[in-house]
């Protein structure tokens, strides 16, 4: 990192930040850091004490990351061979006390997460995840590799998420759920393991979705879970009977490429 940086940043004596890292202005770094050579940090972005940014990493402008932080270090991946791999995160992302992001496996492969996100203590985001914008990760919520996390989706705390699950947009997960399959966008999932226990209605209002296109997802909801169809069968009824819209759209392309399964909704017993 250039001298001329380095006074345009502002970097605690006892941080240690490679020569190749590329630190943009306004940048807070502390005490006792650590940045390696293929770092990007964005504009604005601040990084508290004792956090390690590791990896052909690139971070946005604008984020916050709290002490204790990994980001970019080699995945706790057994098919990982040392290749070259990257980890984005976004713009205004707040990473909390100890959380951690691995890159990729695979040459040229990345993990991901958007803007404006979330992840709290604790918090886990492994190898090849692919996580949207405006997402929220509660207290130790954990993502196995190569899941994905649509827009606007929040994790409560604890939930386990297995490897190349997707979640939703606009989906809640429970608070220690264990999701071994995809959680449809707009739905509310709980238990372990995780079931649909209805329509997440305060997210959906929340992000602005127009009324009558809230009506027919909730239209596409009852026809998906409560007709007695198959997945496939439900796909087509939804098809012909629900008028389309920007979100009955995705609704469908998210059924359709559903390759684990999705949660079922939860029936008393």
């Amino acid at each position: 990192m250039s001298a001329e940086n380095k006074v345009l940043a502002y970097i605690h004596d006892t941080a240690v930040v490679a020569p190749g890292a590329r630190i943009a202005k306004n940048v807070e770094i502390g005490p006792y850091s650590v940045i390696g050579e293929n770092v990007e940090i964005g504009e604005g972005t601040k990084i508290g004490p004792h956090v390690v940014i590791t990896g052909w990493t690139q971070i946005g402008r604008d984020c916050k990351i709290f002490q204790g932080a990994s980001i970019g270090e080699e995945p706790q991946d057994l098919k990982f061979k040392g290749e070259k791999s990257y980890t984005f995160i976004g713009d205004r992302t707040t990473i909390r006390e100890g959380a951690t992001v691995h890159r990729a496996t695979g040459e040229g492969e990345e993990t991901r997460i958007g803007n404006d996100c979330l992840l709290m203590a604790l918090t886990h985001v492994a190898h090849n995840c692919v996580v949207g914008n405006n997402v929220i990760m509660s207290n130790l919520a954990s993502l196995a590799g190569h899941a994905v996390v649509e827009d606007r989706a929040v994790i409560g705390g604890m939930a386990g998420v297995h490897q190349f699950v997707k979640i939703g947009r606009n989906a809640m997960v429970g608070g220690m759920s264990k999701l071994t399959q995809d959680v449809v966008p707009y739905t509310i999932v709980d238990g372990h393991p995780a079931k649909a226990v209805g329509l997440n209605s305060v997210g959906i209002s929340r992000a602005g979705i127009p009324l009558e296109s809230r009506r027919r997802i909730k239209q596409a909801y009852k026809i998906l879970y409560r007709s007695g169809l198959s997945l496939a069968q439900a796909i087509a009824v939804i098809e012909q009977e629900v008028d389309s819209c920007e979100e009955i759209e995705h609704f469908l392309r998210f059924l359709r490429v559903a390759e684990r399964g999705i949660c079922r909704e939860r029936h008393a017993d």
